[in-house]
């Protein structure tokens, strides 16, 4: 009897689990984008979705409108609700066999902000250049969706794995993107609607990690390759080879470094007393370039510093500039901060007590995995406190701990074709936007030529698949990078460039030309808030219809020949062209029938400029600002509003 009792009670236990596990899959549950503190877009029919059981009632009430809908056979719903007008915070109510309550809804103005590395790039990295924007970032109206990582090459999901929507404070802002942040603010201050940006990028993805499985079709080797990686046990093969031997070598190093291993560490402040073992070194500055080895491995770097008592008792900064590649920080023998690979600043918070008053010790252990190592020049190189600064520049001691193979590489498979359209890109697709700003090209530089075809594919496809026509496409120009040239030579830069101002031949494009504001030294440059104004003013005019000034450079529009001279005619010239500083027009190279460039005298005549050298007869061809870093390159235009106007887009103009 006891058995038949407990066996009624496990049977109703049984039961009544199974019931409320069919009810929890029977309930409404909403995408990670349709969430509190959503920002919608104004002006346009809004679409919520999401999931139920079939045949579900749901209905939807926000800002006096009820919508229904009955869930479809896959559980999937939609409900449709007429535009709205910019305004908010809102509430609304979903009802199904639950209930769900969203809160602090805006409606405004949505923007996806994708890329890579420099739309990703975060305000935390540029905060030392924009303190006072950071202080001011108190605007629960500015918002942003993170969207995070995932690439899938079997099938495209249909909601992201986390994120929500966060309004910008002074602390939140830090996660923002930079350039998307700028670009917010710009169209806030004017327009004073809640924007909402939805940060979709990946640092170092190129194009075709963004393209659709139809999308790829058009591009045979990048459809193989996502073809390979859709077996799951070939990445991870991969993965696992890669990963073995990355730790192998990080081991062997760690073991034959004598800085860690030959007696006391070389970090040791009693150390200091003797040099006799350490050769002197400028900083900045890499070692191969200083009579030293170019070696892979370990080099340690030594400066004794003076500490004035004022700049002690309190937290201080030590700035390290950029290097190669990484790098343990020691001060006084003290860890006090590390960084894993080139491309971050060093922003280092030293706190307040490990400064002493009189000598200290500074110690860095970099680590170089491949080509050149050291310290990058052109970047800061000192500890702040107090208001003073200790310049760090000039000779360190120098010596090398360990030296190694390079590195062996490493797969990124988020970089592989279709992965990201999957993963990130196909969650976003029911939600409607205003439009796109897009940084990105830096990964696609090795072949610049195909970007011609895989840029504008991209945004169509992008296009089609949202379903919204045409919507704005906006995107920045790559900058100015790398050491500049003193002749007219080939440059992928220049070639990408030229693959992204093809790409305006598309309808409701625009581009923000940057090769003023880059960094000869930085693949990051941190002058985002230009960036940002520059993509403003495109969406001004494609999207808000702003009128009454020019929200570009000048833009190459047409050639023709005049015995030895070349006239070339421009559009947005605004008030006129002009050479900017003053003095001679600069960055102009023409060639004649052999397309060999040389330098080449311009002038400005009118909305033309003209372009001819003493030694070529026949012209067939010009280039402007055709360079990695086209370094003095100074076509702008001239406008009420922009007293220095705005630079010329590089570009390449020949005969047919």
């Amino acid at each position: 009897m006891q058995a038949a009792s407990l066996n009624r009670r496990y049977a109703l236990m049984s039961a009544t689990l199974c019931f409320f596990i069919s009810l929890s899959f029977a309930q409404a549950r909403l995408p990670r984008l349709v969430s509190d503190g959503m920002v919608l877009q104004r002006d346009v029919p809004i679409r919520i979705w999401g999931w139920a059981s079939p045949g579900q009632e749901v209905t939807v009430r926000f800002d006096g409108e009820t919508g229904h809908t009955v869930t479809g056979d896959a559980g999937r719903w939609t409900v449709v609700l007429s535009p709205k007008k910019a305004g908010g915070p809102y509430n609304m109510d979903i009802d199904a066999i639950n209930h769900i309550g969203l809160r602090n809804v805006y409606i405004g103005e949505v923007w996806v902000c994708s890329g890579q590395s420099n739309m990703e790039l975060p305000m935390e990295r540029v905060k030392e250049k924009y303190p006072e924007v950071i202080a001011k970032a108190d605007n629960p109206m500015i918002r942003q969706f993170h969207v995070p990582l995932r690439y899938d090459f079997n099938k495209a999901h249909d909601d992201l794995a986390s994120g929500r929507w966060e309004g910008a404070t002074p602390a939140t802002v830090l996660s923002f993107s930079a350039a998307a942040y700028f670009f917010a603010k710009e169209l806030f201050d004017r327009y004073h609607v809640p924007i909402g940006l939805i940060n979709n990028a990946v640092g170092g993805a190129p194009a075709e990690a963004w393209l659709s499985a139809e999308g790829l079709k058009a591009f045979p080797v990048h459809a193989a390759t996502a073809a390979r990686y859709a077996d799951p046990s070939y990445p991870d093969s991969i993965a696992a080879s890669e990963r073995s031997a990355r730790e192998q070598w990080y081991q062997r190093l760690w073991m034959a470094d004598k800085g860690m291993h030959a007696g006391k560490p070389w970090q040791d402040p009693s150390l200091f007393a003797d040099t006799s073992d350490w050769k002197p070194i400028r900083v900045p500055g890499y070692w191969a370039d200083q009579g030293f080895p170019k070696v892979n491995g370990v080099a340690w770097y030594r400066k004794e510093i003076e500490v004035p008592a004022a700049m002690t008792g309190q937290p201080a900064t030590l700035l390290l500039g950029s290097i190669v590649n990484s790098d343990s920080v020691y001060v006084n023998g003290v860890l006090s901060g590390t960084t894993s690979y080139q491309y971050p600043s060093r922003q280092y918070t030293l706190p307040a007590g490990l400064l002493r008053a009189g000598k200290n010790s500074l110690v860095v252990r970099v680590i170089n995995v491949a080509g050149k190592g050291g310290f990058v020049p052109g970047k800061s190189y000192e500890i702040l406190a107090a208001g003073q600064t200790i310049d760090l520049s000039g000779e360190w001691k120098y010596r090398l701990g360990a030296t190694a193979d390079p590195l062996p590489g490493q797969t990124f498979f988020q970089y592989k074709p279709l992965g990201l359209f999957n993963g990130m890109l196909a969650p976003l697709l029911p939600y409607t936007i205003r439009g796109v700003i897009w940084y990105q090209g830096e990964s696609n530089t090795g072949n610049a030529k195909e970007y011609r075809s895989l840029f504008p594919a991209m945004i169509s496809d992008w296009r089609r698949y949202w379903g919204e026509g045409d919507f704005p496409f906006l995107f920045v120009q790559l900058p100015n990078f790398m050491e500049a040239r003193d002749k007219p030579v080939g440059s992928q830069w220049a070639e990408l460039r030229e693959a992204q101002r093809l790409t305006l031949a598309l309808p409701h494009t625009a581009m923000a030309v940057t090769i003023d504001i880059g960094e000869w030294n930085d693949l990051h440059p941190l002058d985002k808030q230009d960036v940002g104004r520059r993509l403003a003013l495109q969406a001004e005019r494609i999207v808000y219809g702003r009128k009454d000034f020019i929200s570009s450079g000048p833009m190459y529009r047409s050639m023709r020949i005049k015995e030895n001279k070349v006239h070339l005619r421009f559009t947005e010239t605004g008030k006129g062209l002009i050479a900017k500083g003053g003095g001679e027009l600069k960055g102009f190279a023409i060639a004649g029938a052999d397309h060999v460039f040389v330098w080449a005298k311009a002038e400005i005549s009118g909305n033309d400029v003209i372009v001819w050298s003493d030694t070529i007869d026949h012209p067939v061809a010009v280039r402007y600002a055709w360079a990695d870093n086209p370094q003095g390159a100074n076509l702008y235009n001239r406008d009420l509003l922009f007293h220095d106007g705005l630079p010329a887009s590089p570009f390449e103009a020949m005969l047919p």
